[in-house]
């Protein structure tokens, strides 16, 4: 069994988003959390604007860290990044499979064994409006099943999903890869932009290894308190 499938606490299960401004921020955070928590997601706005320092302070603090991407650009270039987040020495990455078979193909030879490719299936912002848009037609769930498994066939390591598609993905021929879910609020919190959402207990019972949880916690005047909350409805 994949490491991953065999989490043991509840609070494995969840990453915290650190969707912050700045490193003082994403730090104090850090400490806050730091008994609760030991899993942080660092994404565009925070890398964009703390750079590699800001992952090589998380994990000096003793944390994992999930570099949270979502590359898509030419095979050559996602190759290289890859291999620079994996000196670093993150423990997930994402790309966007709709990138295309070359490109996660490329991403999946460039990374080191310790480094999980998580493939990107359909933001969960999106709706099948926001699909139409860009010229897929049907529904969310068959797109994102579609990219989920053109991803296992290159070999991708694992998902990103929202927490709605996971039990059809269990389902799929991608259905032995990790699964991480954005879009997890508990009952108590407002839903902010997410359209396609579940609590983190649904989520986990709909096959969800990992659970990315930003707002109801770090937008908490009590961080670590909200986190205890949500590992006791786990």
């Amino acid at each position: 069994m994949n490491e991953h499938h065999n989490i043991k606490h509840p609070r494995e299960r969840i990453i915290v988003a650190l969707d912050v401004p700045d490193n003082g921020s994403a730090l104090d955070l850090v400490g806050d959390l730091k008994e609760q928590i030991s899993f942080f997601k660092i994404g565009l706005q925070l890398y964009t604007a703390a750079g590699p320092e800001i992952v090589r302070a998380v994990s000096a603090a003793g944390a994992r860290v999930f570099l949270d991407l979502k590359l898509h650009d030419i095979p050559n270039t996602v190759a290289k990044a890859v291999e620079s987040a994996g000196k670093l020495g993150v423990a997930m990455l994402t790309l966007h499979l709709s990138g295309g078979r070359r490109m996660i193909e490329a991403a999946v030879q460039a990374a080191p064994p310790d480094l999980l490719l998580l493939g990107v299936t359909v933001l969960t912002s999106s709706d099948e409006e926001t699909l139409r848009e860009t010229g897929v037609a049907g529904a969310v769930e068959a797109q994102a099943l579609r990219l989920a498994e053109l991803g296992a066939a290159a070999g991708i390591g694992g998902l990103v999903a929202s927490p709605h598609e996971v039990r059809a993905l269990r389902s799929s021929a991608a259905g032995e890869l990790v699964i991480v879910t954005p879009g997890v609020r508990p009952a108590w919190s407002a839903a902010g932009d997410q359209k396609r959402f579940t609590t983190p207990r649904e989520a986990v019972e709909n096959g969800a290894d990992y659970l990315v949880i930003g707002r109801p916690i770090t937008a908490d005047p009590n961080p670590a308190e909200a986190a205890r909350r949500i590992i006791d409805e786990l």
